[in-house]
């Protein structure tokens, strides 16, 4: 018998063909011109395993089938994998950026760690290991910050073949404590002079770092970064990121617009680690925060996402909503609302946020892989 999955996947459904998820929509229409990411195919990747954990259903495991699939073949003879794949499909990069190594190794991570047919076990394990290079020499913080969270999803899943991934991941968190130690002020307590996309990925990589390291010094330096990010991104009680216009450079006004879904669904996604750590109520207030920027509590009061469809708009400009409908933003939309129909899918006592809606709280909330 057909079950729906925990999020609707009509819009990823749409942008998906047999070569895998296409980057860009006009509206909410393929923009085939555009051809495809790694980056986005490793994000479907991720999301798809993690449903097909809670429902072992064939379309799933189909929709997996593809986006793992584009991953094999995006590996690089160079080093690491390709990112830039045009529409006739003909790799458009010499070789990938760094960001696009870690969000490959992340998701593969996750399939690693499932419970998917062995082929697909195989597969991402010999993808890592051809990529163990590659990883080592990265120097991209938000891709070492992905090569943390990778090595976090084998260790709370136990795997046995962990592929030479906790050394790699182990100097990777000293690399970004010591990137934090360099560039903090007082007032500026974050890893870099600016804030650009995605930051929520550093603190969430330190909290993982401390939870698989408990004797070193990464908690701190996680704890005082978050806290400093979310006292930048909420203003009167709502979710306002660093929008991508000029970014947020120390000592200067933060740049308003455009806003990114991507930065709601990291924010969300390192709460949920910091609760993980500490099991502090704030963390999932933080969360819901985030969670609810895709239904209109944002700084324009006007939702992006359709609940329908799964589809997400691509952001906040400052008179409008873009329309259009894109891999990485409908996917940010879809691994939060999966995060937090997992959490209320969870036989847990409530809390009350804020403004007061009940929100599940407990350590089973977060599944450890």
């Amino acid at each position: 018998m057909f079950v729906r999955p925990l999020v609707p996947l009509d819009h990823l459904d749409r942008m998906t063909d047999s070569t895998g998820l296409i980057q860009h929509a006009i509206y909410g229409i393929p923009r085939r011109e555009s051809g495809y990411t790694t980056d986005d195919n490793a994000r479907a990747l991720r999301l798809c395993t993690r449903l097909w954990e809670h429902n072992h259903d064939e379309r799933m495991l189909a929709r997996i089938t593809c986006y793992l699939s584009f991953l094999e073949h995006a590996r690089c003879p160079v080093k690491g994998f390709h990112n830039y794949l045009g529409y006739q499909r003909d790799w458009l990069d010499a070789s990938g950026t760094g960001d696009c190594q870690g969000q490959a190794v992340l998701a593969l991570a996750e399939v690693l760690a499932s419970r998917l047919p062995d082929g697909h076990r195989s597969l991402a394990l010999e993808l890592i290991q051809a990529v163990l290079p590659t990883l080592a020499e990265i120097r991209s913080l938000r891709a070492q910050a992905y090569v943390i969270m990778s090595w976090g999803i084998l260790r709370n899943a136990g795997v046995q073949q962990t592929c030479g991934l906790e050394p790699v991941a182990h100097r990777a968190a000293h690399r970004l404590t010591a990137s934090y130690e360099r560039s903090r002020r007082t007032e500026w307590p974050w890893f870099e002079s600016r804030m650009t996309y995605a930051n929520a990925v550093l603190p969430h990589s330190l909290f993982v770092a401390a939870e698989c390291w408990p004797d070193e010094s990464f908690l701190a330096a996680a704890e005082t970064s978050f806290t400093f990010l979310e006292l930048e991104t909420t203003t009167d009680g709502v979710f306002w990121p660093i929008g991508n216009r000029d970014w947020y450079s120390r000592g200067e006004e933060k740049s308003p617009y455009d806003q990114q879904p991507v930065e709601a669904s990291t924010m969300a996604d390192a709460a949920l680690a910091a609760f993980t750590v500490r099991e502090e109520s704030r963390h999932l207030v933080t969360f819901e925060r985030a969670h609810r920027w895709f239904g209109g509590q944002n700084s324009l009061s006007q939702p992006i996402a359709e609940p329908a469809t799964g589809a997400c708009c691509d952001g906040l400009q400052p008179h409008g909503v873009n329309r259009n409908q894109g891999a990485e933003s409908t996917l940010a939309y879809l691994w939060t609302e999966m995060q937090r129909s997992l959490m209320h899918s969870a036989d847990q006592p409530l809390l009350t946020s804020a403004d007061g809606q009940p929100i599940p709280c407990g350590p089973a909330l977060m599944p450890k892989h």
